[in-house]
């Protein structure tokens, strides 16, 4: 396991990655990222950073405990929230953790989730703001897709921000457990954005990057009479490929 250091020293990197300007995936404050520490803590923005130019210290160490029980919560207030979110901060709390922490205090919790890289692309939500949203992405294009993003995403209808968030992306992971048998790489918010998982930090920026381009070729297949989705048979043979597989692990940095 990584010194806390270190897991912040890559997280720091792939925040700065993710909001690039070349990347088009987030400006002023948008996004958050968050990595795993160990079975007890995790490091998430703080609210109102930016990724281009977050600093180390920019980033709160928050306690699994500590936050997790809000997915319980379902009445509880913002000013509460915002307690039990600053009261969960190790050490002194000079900063308030994301209104996200406690979905990616649940995402990290899953298996092989050690990164989490949540971002608004252009792309990604021309789709996910349109009235054709659940169509366009219910199929894949082409097998790089299926590579880096899985075999289908977990799709989120509109949610408020935090713990309402939190607790729909726990009903819709727990969903997507019992379908695939595996946890999934992608998550599409609609009127909201992309969330990528990785158990590295190249598999976030994978995720992230093949995300967005397949999203570019959606909206230009609808030039052209809309998307010419790959057959499921063929869609779980290339998800199952050893090669495929192969090129998974060199890509992510991680093993299917």
């Amino acid at each position: 396991m990584d010194a806390p250091s270190e897991v912040l020293e890559q997280l720091v990197a792939m925040s700065h990655t993710l909001g690039d300007p070349a990347w088009d995936c987030a400006i002023l404050g948008e996004g958050n990222t968050s990595a795993r520490v160990d079975t007890e803590t995790f490091f998430v923005k703080a609210s109102g950073t930016q990724l281009p130019t977050i600093k180390p210290e920019e980033f709160c160490r928050v306690r699994f405990d500590g936050v997790l029980p809000l997915l319980e919560r379902e009445t509880a207030t913002d000013e509460e929230i915002k307690q039990v979110l600053t009261s969960a901060v190790v050490g002194e709390a000079e900063r308030w953790p994301s209104v996200e922490t406690v979905m990616h205090a649940l995402l990290l919790s899953l298996p092989d989730v050690h990164f989490v890289g949540h971002t608004h692309p252009t792309a990604v939500n021309a789709v996910m703001c349109s009235q054709g949203a659940t169509e366009a992405i219910s199929g894949r294009l082409f097998p790089d897709e299926i590579v880096c993003c899985g075999p289908a995403p977990v799709y989120i209808p509109w949610t408020e921000p935090g713990p309402p968030l939190a607790r729909a992306l726990r009903d819709s992971v727990n969903a997507y457990l019992d379908t695939y048998g595996f946890r999934p790489k992608t998550i599409l918010m609609q009127n909201h954005g992309l969330v990528a998982l990785g158990a590295t930090v190249n598999e976030v920026l994978s995720i992230t990057a093949m995300c967005v381009k397949t999203f570019r070729v959606l909206l230009g297949t609808y030039a052209l009479g809309g998307p010419h989705f790959l057959p499921p048979a063929m869609v779980d043979r290339l998800w199952n490929r050893p090669d495929e597989a192969y090129r998974h692990r060199l890509l992510t940095g991680r093993d299917l």
